[in-house]
């Protein structure tokens, strides 16, 4: 499944909408996303999991649109 992550870039960031970034991830649960993604020591606002639908969107909409396996 793809998740799409918003976050913040430093865990001591105060989240601020217009700084929120996000990335798209794929894993089997958001457990998997978060654990993932802890060695980055970003601060995780919402993880969401993308029906077909939406990821068709994500991909049409987002020139950048790359979606990461965790290791």
């Amino acid at each position: 499944m793809i998740y799409k992550v918003y976050y913040q870039e430093t865990l001591s960031e105060v989240p601020v909408r217009e700084r929120t970034h996000s990335l798209y991830v794929q894993a089997e649960t958001e457990e998997e996303v978060r654990k993932g993604l802890k060695d980055r020591e970003y601060n995780i606002e919402f993880v969401t999991p993308l029906s077909d639908a939406a990821l068709a969107y994500e991909k049409e909409t987002n020139e950048d649109f790359k979606v990461e396996t965790l290791d």
